[in-house]
């Protein structure tokens, strides 16, 4: 499939976090069911084609999006921000979607290390209606035994984890797991021989196609769990 040049309008907007400032985009197709925060991962920023290829895709299905640099990224730097950081940066970021919506829900959605973030956001008080994982990285490759799972299990909000199902930071058993513990709020959809990057071998797909193939799975769960009428 190829993923058209954006049918709404791209805003761009400036965040303002603590005493540094982070850049964001901004869109609103007419009367949307819900907003949707989304996070980078952490080795790429928030203009990778797989970042504007999910967002575009979302227009069509009633769903803003704010797509949103970490301060690192904005810095030029490679090394991800601390947790205090990242969090902060996802607080002002969701508070920012708040100013420019009309009362829809507000939902908070990461590729790997951005979900994660958003997720310990969520678990230290930031609200959310939701939470959206694109590749929850559950564990560094090889190191199973290094769960990033404790502060999951006390999330009650809706939870959509899509995941690949050759994703080197997810065994699909502990993750299975961990989703099942988690309870009914969480809902897990696997992406058959997806890798971390949602590739999958023998598929020549660009990045911006398979970021937009996960636009449809993630607006069923935002229709599914958001109030009707919206």
């Amino acid at each position: 499939m190829q993923v058209p040049e954006s049918p709404v309008p791209e805003i761009p907007v400036t965040v303002a976090v603590g005493d540094v400032h982070v850049s964001g985009v901004y869109a609103r197709p007419s009367a949307p069911l819900a907003t949707l925060s989304v996070a980078h991962g952490a080795g790429a920023g928030m203009e990778h084609p797989f970042m504007s290829g999910f967002t575009r895709a979302l227009y069509d299905d009633g769903v803003a999006t704010l797509r949103f640099n970490f301060p690192y990224r904005e810095a030029g730097k490679k090394f991800p921000d601390r947790p205090p950081a990242a969090i902060a940066t996802w607080r002002a970021v969701m508070d920012a979607a708040r100013e420019r919506s009309d009362g829809e829900p507000l939902w908070a959605a990461g590729k790997s290390f951005g979900g994660r973030m958003a997720s310990m956001a969520v678990a230290e008080g930031m609200p959310a209606a939701g939470l959206v994982y694109l590749g929850y990285p559950l564990h560094p490759p090889g190191k199973p035994e290094k769960l990033r799972d404790e502060h999951l299990y006390g999330l009650t909000l809706p939870m959509l984890f899509l995941q690949g199902t050759r994703d080197t930071f997810a065994t699909p058993q502990l993750l299975e797991d961990v989703v099942s513990r988690v309870g009914s709020n969480a809902t897990l959809h696997w992406c058959e021989g997806g890798d971390h990057s949602f590739a999958v071998a023998g598929n020549k797909r660009g990045a911006a196609e398979i970021g937009a193939s996960l636009a449809a799975p993630v607006a069923r769960f935002l229709h599914a769990n958001c109030p009707s009428g919206r």
